[in-house]
């Protein structure tokens, strides 16, 4: 089993820094806002930081589950709080963002899972900041697409929902999800019309055969761009690391992928959910 500590010459993380990267620490900091660059410790938030760019977390930053890859809080969140609305649509315009991701914590506490506060978020966002693209990171709402609708309803450009790992580790790796769960989410996304989004991580411990038939599953139900990055263990107490995966391979995935008929696939070492995010839309 590889040492979590010890990583490769290719896994090198930049330290965020420079002008814009104050800048965006400054508003994420005077509206008391969250991003899953904190949160997830994102490898590449010095990049996007730098760049003006962020994904923010919506519904707090207390997770009601607790997925074993996951560096995002768990227990009892708090109510939700309307005005994170209002501050993500400041921060957008004062940021002069082109383009901006939106995920959420799990919120299983509140009667609806939390998808009116999604569907009032992308509202405002598209009301607020006319031609700004967005994609929506969602979580799987326990499989109740009547609550999926909602986010589908608001038109974002993008809807993205994370399958994570192959069907094997599921149960291992993600709390509560299931492997069947989230593709009948993605297929529900593609039936839609609008374009559909999935990642995993790789290192938990899958096989090659493992990856191929993941994404072919995601092509059977209409996913069209797909990410593929290197899983990190964030803490000695989280899923253990298996395997440091090479480059080369990540390129060899992202080619068979395109083969599969996969519109876009981001596939490296450093790639998450949201890397390149502006990309997907077009």
């Amino acid at each position: 089993m590889a040492d979590y500590r010890r990583k490769p010459e290719w896994l090198k993380i930049k330290l965020p820094k420079g002008f814009k990267t104050s800048q965006v620490v400054g508003l994420l900091n005077e509206k008391h806002l969250h991003t899953i660059c904190s949160s997830g410790m994102c490898p590449n938030r010095g990049e996007c930081w730098g760049n003006g760019t962020a994904t923010f977390m919506i519904g707090g930053n207390i997770c009601t589950r607790s997925c074993r890859f996951c560096n995002v809080a768990t227990g009892k969140p708090l109510p939700l709080d309307k005005k994170e609305i209002m501050d993500i649509v400041e921060s957008v315009k004062a940021l002069k963002l082109k383009h901006i991701v939106l995920t959420s914590v799990d919120r299983d506490d509140l009667p609806d899972l939390g998808a009116s506060h999604w569907a009032d978020m992308i509202r405002a966002l598209k009301t607020e900041c006319i031609g700004v693209t967005m994609e929506v990171l969602i979580p799987d709402f326990q499989g109740r697409l009547e609550l999926v609708d909602k986010v589908i309803a608001e038109g974002p450009d993008v809807i993205s929902h994370n399958l994570e790992t192959v069907r094997r580790l599921t149960p291992e790796v993600r709390c509560h999800a299931t492997y069947d769960t989230s593709l009948n989410v993605i297929r529900h996304i593609s039936e839609s019309g609008i374009r559909s989004k999935s990642g995993i991580m790789l290192g938990l411990g899958e096989t090659r055969e493992e990856i191929l038939e993941t994404m072919r599953d995601l092509r059977e139900v209409g996913c069209e761009v797909m990410t593929i990055g290197q899983y990190l263990q964030p803490t000695p107490h989280h899923y253990p690391i298996q395997d440091y995966i090479h480059p080369d391979v990540f390129e060899e995935y992202r080619l068979e992928g395109l083969k599969m008929g996969f519109r876009h696939i981001e596939s490296s070492p450093m790639v998450r959910s949201s890397y390149h995010a502006e990309r997907h839309v077009h």
